[in-house]
């Protein structure tokens, strides 16, 4: 089968969670179904990353890119004129897939395309305007476009289904997955210890990765950690928040400021992948209260890692962490803070946690991804 994928959110050089299912479901599918022919498309970027690409072109694929035009000018253009998508990719397929909530118009062949979450629906005051705006103008006839729409979480099934009234038999499921490879309990304490110099960091922390925006809930796991910083200053270990900036982060590092907690919070910036599974296995916990996920991939990252995670009980995360988290009220502070408190200074709750959370991890696999992708080729051809 000739199978076309999207693969526009590969080449951002910070790449998000989109493009980081990408790369995974595309490896994967290289790996369990090398018999297909796979097309790579995408609109060339004077600032755009290549590495994923040129590695998928060394197992196979076939590049198909438009260097005429760009991918955002295209997304403006075909909001306002049906530009056909087939005028600027020439090597035809059965299947494109898209990753990215956006189906252009007349694709050739059948289209599939991944829809992560309705934030934009359900929190609209944490999505910038610039992204509203086009899924607001977009989104619907995407899906109405798609003949599949796979999605990470029942949670977002049925969010899709609320929002956009699309049948259940049009929506499939296919949860994220976890690389053991990259992501282990395994990590030498060497490598954590470079890892740590790279960024000054102590060997004792607690972290919170991801990018750095309102429904991340940044703000209250500040507070919540002065909480228990005031109490026991001493025995509270740092707090390191790890991860690009996204949009509305100056009330983040305002929210340190007058918490006087500059010298208690360390920001790093944006992780290059490497390093990502150092972090999270060296941590002490790690925190990720969300407002609102899609599926909170780095929730089973760190379980993998054997890192004890704290998350919230708000949209995809308990679904995800099931029994193997402490989950807490995002909107409470208080609720957030005893959390934190018991997790640091409990370690037989730790211990209890990172072997749940290891457990937990093996439910989640890049296989099944890709075994949930290729059925509905199959089913689509």
């Amino acid at each position: 089968m000739k199978i076309a994928f999207d693969i526009q959110p590969l080449i951002d050089s910070q790449k998000t969670g989109v493009g980081m299912y990408t790369h995974f479901v595309i490896k994967s599918m290289l790996e369990k179904f090398p018999s297909n022919t796979y097309i790579l498309r995408y609109f060339t970027s004077s600032n755009g990353c290549l590495d994923d690409i040129k590695v998928f072109c060394d197992q196979g694929c076939i590049l198909d890119k438009c260097s005429w035009f760009r991918a955002w000018m295209y997304k403006v253009l075909w909001t306002f004129l049906p530009v056909p998508y087939g005028i600027f990719f020439h090597k035809r397929a059965e299947v494109t897939q898209f990753f990215n909530y956006h189906v252009p118009p007349f694709v050739p062949g059948k289209s599939v395309v991944v829809v992560c979450d309705m934030v934009y629906k359900s929190f609209p005051e944490t999505v910038c305007w610039k992204t509203k705006t086009m899924l607001d103008m977009n989104l619907k006839a995407s899906c109405r476009r798609a003949d599949m729409i796979i999605t990470i979480s029942e949670f977002s099934k049925r969010e899709i289904m609320k929002y956009f009234k699309v049948s259940s038999n049009k929506i499939t499921v296919a949860y994220c997955g976890v690389d053991r490879s990259i992501f282990n309990e395994n990590i030498p304490e060497e490598t954590i210890c470079k890892v740590l110099d790279k960024f000054d960091l102590p060997r004792k922390y607690l972290l919170y990765l991801g990018t750095l925006e309102p429904r991340k809930n940044i703000e209250r796991l500040i507070e919540a950690y002065s909480i228990i910083k005031r109490e026991k200053p001493e025995e509270t270990p740092i707090l390191v928040i790890a991860g690009r900036k996204g949009w509305m982060y100056d009330a983040i590092f305002e929210k340190v400021r007058k918490l006087g907690l500059r010298d208690s919070i360390i920001f790093t910036g944006y992780i290059e992948d490497n390093d990502v599974p150092v972090l999270m296995r060296g941590a002490l916990v790690f925190l990720f209260p969300s407002l609102y996920e899609g599926f909170g991939l780095p929730v089973i990252e760190a379980m993998a890692c054997g890192t004890p995670v704290l998350t919230s009980t708000a949209s995809s995360l308990p679904e995800v962490a099931a029994d193997s988290a402490l989950l807490v009220d995002p909107y409470s502070v208080n609720d957030i803070a005893e959390a934190m408190n018991s997790l640091t200074r409990d370690e037989t709750l730790r211990n209890e946690l990172s072997q749940k959370g290891l457990a937990r991890a093996d439910v989640f696999s890049w296989n099944a991804t890709a075994e949930t992708f290729m059925n509905i080729f199959r089913q689509l051809h």
